[in-house]
C-alpha cells in the first residue's frame, strides 16, 4: 500500500472518529463521508471521498486512484441508491446518480471535478481502460438535517 493510500486511511478514520469535527478540509480538499449499503452483506459501509460541488448537489468520482476495477462502494450505490453523506458534522439522506462517459452532461461535470481536485482524475483516468463515472449525490430536501451524534458527555445541573 502507497504512503498516499495509508495518509488517505487514516483521514477517514480520524474524520469518522471525531464525527466530522476534523476531517472535512484536512487535505486541502473538501472530503465527505459516504455511507451506503453492502450490495451483498446489508452492512453500512463508508467511505471518505474528496467532492466537488454543483449546485446543491455533490459530486464524487469513483476513481479508486485509477484502478481497472471499480470502487466497492460504487456497486453498493448502484444496487441500491439511497445513501447517506455527512459533510462536516452534518449528515444527509441522498439520492445518487452514477453518470458515465456517454452522458451529455458527463463532460461538464468531469470538468468540474477534475478542477477542484488539481487535475488528478484526468491522471488516474489514463491509468486505466475503465471509464471512470461522477456519482451527482443529490440531499434529499427535508427540514431538518441529521447532525453527527456527539461523542462527548454533559452532565446538566
Amino acid at each position: 500500500m502507497s504512503l498516499f493510500s495509508n495518509v488517505l486511511r487514516v483521514h477517514e478514520k480520524l474524520y469518522k472518529a471525531t464525527d466530522g469535527r476534523v476531517g472535512h478540509r484536512l487535505l486541502g480538499v473538501p472530503t465527505l463521508l459516504l455511507r451506503t449499503t453492502g450490495r451483498r452483506s446489508r452492512v453500512k459501509r463508508t467511505n471518505g471521498l474528496v467532492y466537488a460541488r454543483d449546485g446543491a448537489d455533490y459530486l464524487v468520482v469513483a476513481s479508486k486512484g485509477g484502478s481497472d476495477q471499480p470502487p466497492a462502494w460504487l456497486l453498493n450505490l448502484k444496487a441500491k441508491p439511497e445513501v447517506e453523506i455527512q459533510v462536516g458534522r452534518e449528515r444527509q439522506k441522498a439520492n445518487s446518480r452514477v453518470v458515465e462517459p456517454s452522458d451529455p452532461d458527463y463532460a461538464r461535470l468531469w470538468r468540474i471535478v477534475n478542477e477542484n481536485n488539481g487535475d488528478r482524475y484526468t491522471a488516474y483516468q489514463s491509468e486505466t481502460s475503465r471509464p471512470i463515472p461522477v456519482v451527482v449525490i443529490a440531499p434529499v430536501v427535508s427540514s431538518t438535517a441529521i447532525r453527527a451524534p456527539s461523542t462527548q458527555s454533559s452532565l446538566s445541573t
